[in-house]
């Protein structure tokens, strides 16, 4: 190796150090804020993130067009800038979600809805889908509940920013956090023993355990694992939707699904994408737009996103 390849080889990871460091130092002076700054800067964020981020911009467009092709291209436009603005604001929120006072917090998030039914033991499964404040409503169900929750991690590969997140969903409430790779047996093990499950099931995860059900009319890969760890457990689904507002998120736990699930998990899993149309149509602009959810395709059918 020549001295200027070492040199590059040491250079790299210094610099991942040291943005790491800046990055998360921001977050923790952000945790400070008031929350209109921290929203202003969200706005700003997201707004060049539009316009830097062309591949991603354009999935997002990809998608409004597939799932809202009626809309004037204009207002799909429109939407998916909105989008960016939505989602670099959560993602700044994540400071004080995670580094601020536990009074702040508290008083940011509006847990709402069914919480009475989530009392006592009873095996539960939350459907939470990808919306930008689904960390929000894990937050809010961990801190202001006293039932251990459990959920499922996708490691990071940035280890800086993965002990960053962890330590984030683990603050509340001696959260239960199962790596992906370790597979259903401690999943289900937890929700026997009473730990509600916050589970995010409708993102396109590839073809194993898949199956393709309509989601806006569009074939897309969807795992079937809600249907499968109700089933396991005998456990209730309750979904749980969070919404960003002016004054923080508003967590809502909806009504538990009733004769769900089923013995069909690919009835089940149809059914949870159209219910879960139903919550999109409450905040189109929040939900995670700029994810390929039609990336895996049935076997013969053309790809839809051109850099797959």
């Amino acid at each position: 190796m020549t001295l200027s390849a070492r040199l590059k080889s040491l250079r790299k990871p210094l610099a991942d150090r040291w943005g790491n460091a800046l990055g998360l130092g921001l977050m923790r002076v952000l945790a400070r804020a008031p929350l209109p700054l921290v929203r202003a800067l969200g706005w700003v964020f997201g707004r060049t993130l539009h316009a830097v981020a062309g591949r991603r911009r354009r999935i997002a467009r990809t998608n409004w067009a597939l799932c809202f092709p009626d809309l004037p291209e204009a207002q799909r436009h429109a939407a998916v800038r909105q989008h960016f603005v939505r989602f670099a604001q959560a993602w700044l929120d994540r400071s004080w979600l995670w580094h601020g006072a536990p009074e702040t917090v508290n008083r940011r998030l509006r847990l709402s809805g069914e919480v009475a039914a989530l009392a006592g033991d009873t095996p539960t499964v939350f459907f939470a889908p990808h919306f930008v404040g689904l960390d929000a409503g894990w937050t809010a169900l961990t801190s202001q509940l006293e039932r251990r929750f459990c959920t499922i991690y996708a490691e990071q590969l940035n280890q800086s920013v993965d002990r960053w997140i962890l330590a984030g969903r683990q603050r509340f409430g001696q959260a239960h956090i199962v790596p992906r790779r370790q597979g259903l047996k401690p999943l289900v093990a937890a929700l026997r023993a009473g730990e509600p499950l916050y589970l995010l099931p409708d993102m396109d995860y590839g073809a194993a355990d898949s199956v393709f059900v309509p989601f806006y009319g569009v074939p897309a890969a969807t795992i079937t694992s809600l249907s499968r760890f109700a089933r396991l457990a005998r456990a209730q689904v309750v979904p749980v939707i969070s919404r960003l507002t002016p004054q923080g998120y508003e967590v809502v736990v909806l009504p538990r699904w009733e004769g769900y699930p089923t013995d069909d998990p690919v009835a089940d899993t149809a059914r949870m994408n159209a219910l879960l149309q139903d919550m999109i149509a409450t905040m189109p602009e929040q939900y995670f737009w700029v994810h390929k959810r039609f990336k895996t395709r049935p076997p013969g059918q053309a790809k839809l996103y051109g850099d797959d």
